[in-house]
């Protein structure tokens, strides 16, 4: 695999690559670590319950054999049957021991020697009691202890001495097997620390591998990479960002650089369209401020014509009326109407003249916000109202909110809003208005119904338009300024107003004032009957 193809490789694959590697080189220094402990076990096994064993068995042998020669030479001199007991006993050792040594041999060379050399005891140790004990012992019990003692002092030591050189060489090869063993066990357990320290090692190069992998991958990379996109989000936005590290951070780096392509063009575009909006505010500023003038110029014209009409108006409403009363019916029944003409169109331009003075002081003369009880101000409006409305008339009004305003020009906007519901009635039906109020939000809604003749739904923009009448003169009285006035009151005090064009019956008129903070909303019911 050549070296193009490995930096090819993406970094995940890099680390999956060097954790095989690791994971088999360590599963392999397991495997083998394994293999030396299962060999270490078995020669530990071989000391500690084969070799040391043997070797103690070897050495009761030896004084099992001791303790026979002892009992036969005590008998052979006393001849006492009880000088016989360590005979007995150390036969009967012998036995078990030489039984005990078969049961730990093995298959191994030593083990065979070792077995060659249990024999070769068990043949001298039979020799010796053929050729010794025996004719000893029979001596003595036929014919006394005296024959007993001329055997044991004319006969030789050579077969017994046999007998524990042979056993001497047998605890040799016992030995020599326990110290094979026990060099093996050592080898073993240095293997196991060589193996440990190869495991080591590999986990320190690979740790160390995987940090150089990382921080020529990744990390540099990573700062690099940071450092080009601070570059950028300090105003370089032209500034070209790349990177040198992995195939996934070099993606990164191409999906962030065209992630800033695509920023800088919107950017630029957005420069554009600021730019342009800057134009237009400039342009809507002027607008704005010429519209200002030429609103105030219009409230200035407004109340400088309808105040300066108020004089000659006056001279001449109050010559036509002194007029009709110094000449009625001297004249011609026909000069008799002209003069009512007159006198009728002067006071109606009266009227326009007051309710334009009043429209425009609007706003313009003001006694400052205060914190006004709305049902104080029904009360007020009911007094007000109280001759117009006659017996039959019913306000009602729920217990409404204290807002935030000036009272004068609320109770005007309730005077029009309420008179115009008294003066639209329905013939012969009796005039119930009711005023309600309901928290929404920041605000309250306010809602003032009637159940009076009520207002088309395609004259709903038309009714607060000033001087704009739905009915004749001559049906009802009156100006048509009343819900204009209104209008520019609600918006004077923050607020909106609308038709109610799901009412059923009569007519419904909503508008809304800013909510005063600490004013809780009462439900009760209050009535008042006019």
């Amino acid at each position: 695999m050549s070296l193009l193809q490995v930096s090819a490789w993406t970094m995940r694959r890099r680390v999956l690559a060097l954790c095989v590697t690791v994971g088999l080189m360590l599963a392999a220094l397991g495997v083998f670590a394994a293999f030396t402990a299962t060999s270490s076990n078995g020669q530990l096994d071989d000391v500690v319950n084969r070799a040391s064993p043997m070797r103690a068995s070897g050495e009761r042998l030896n004084t099992a054999v001791v303790d026979q020669e002892t009992g036969v030479r005590g008998y052979a001199i006393t001849g006492r049957d009880a000088n016989l007991q360590p005979y007995r006993d150390g036969l009967a050792a012998e036995q078990a021991e030489v039984a005990e040594i078969e049961n730990l041999l093995g298959s191994g060379p030593l083990d065979g020697r070792i077995r060659a050399d249990l024999a070769e005891v068990e043949r001298l140790s039979g020799a010796w009691h053929s050729a010794v004990a025996e004719p000893i012992l029979n001596a003595v019990r036929t014919r006394g202890p005296d024959a007993g003692r001329t055997l044991v002092e004319a006969g030789s030591t050579s077969e017994f001495n046999a007998v524990r050189t042979a056993i001497e060489q047998m605890q040799t090869d016992i030995g020599m097997l326990r110290d094979r063993s026990a060099t093996a066990a050592k080898d073993a357990s240095k293997r196991m620390v060589a193996i440990q320290i190869a495991a080591a090692a590999i986990i320190i190069i690979a740790g160390a591998a995987l940090m150089l992998l990382l921080d020529r991958l990744v990390t540099r990379p990573v700062t690099e990479l940071a450092a080009q996109v601070r570059e950028v989000a300090g105003g370089d936005y032209d500034r070209h960002i790349e990177s040198t590290g992995s195939p996934e951070l070099r993606e990164l780096a191409g999906d962030v650089d065209g992630m800033r392509k695509q920023i800088s063009a919107e950017l630029a575009e957005v420069r554009e369209a600021r730019r342009q909006i800057e134009w237009v505010n400039e342009q809507l500023k002027a607008q704005a401020d010429e519209l200002t003038r030429s609103n105030r110029d219009l409230e200035q014209f407004a109340y400088v014509a309808s105040h300066d009409l108020q004089e000659p108006l006056r001279k001449v409403a109050s010559f036509c009326q002194l007029l009709q009363r110094r000449y009625a019916g001297q004249l011609d029944e026909r000069a008799d109407q002209y003069i009512a003409f007159a006198v009728d169109g002067a006071q109606r331009m009266q009227r326009l003249i007051n309710d334009l003075l009043a429209f425009s002081r609007i706003g313009r003369l003001t006694s400052g916000f205060t914190d006004v009880d709305l049902n104080r101000v029904l009360a007020e409006v009911r007094s007000q109202l109280e001759p117009r409305a006659g017996e039959d008339a019913r306000i009602e009004w729920l217990d409404l909110p204290t807002v935030e305003g000036e009272e004068p020009l609320l109770t005007t906007l309730f005077v029009n809003l309420i008179g115009n519901s008294l003066k639209f009635c329905r013939p012969g039906v009796p005039p119930v208005i009711t005023v309600s109020a309901a928290q929404e939000g920041e605000e309250w809604r306010i809602n003032v119904r009637d159940n009076g003749i009520g207002i088309e739904p395609e004259f709903a923009d038309k009714v607060f338009v000033i001087f704009q009448r739905l009915h004749g003169r001559d049906a009802y009285e009156g100006t048509g300024i009343g819900l204009a006035i209104v209008k520019k009151i609600v918006e004077y005090h923050g607020g909106r107003i609308w038709l109610d064009l799901d009412a059923t019956e009569g007519t419904s008129i909503w508008f809304t004032l800013p909510l005063l903070a600490g004013i809780p909303v009462q439900e009760k019911v209050k009535e008042v009957t006019s």
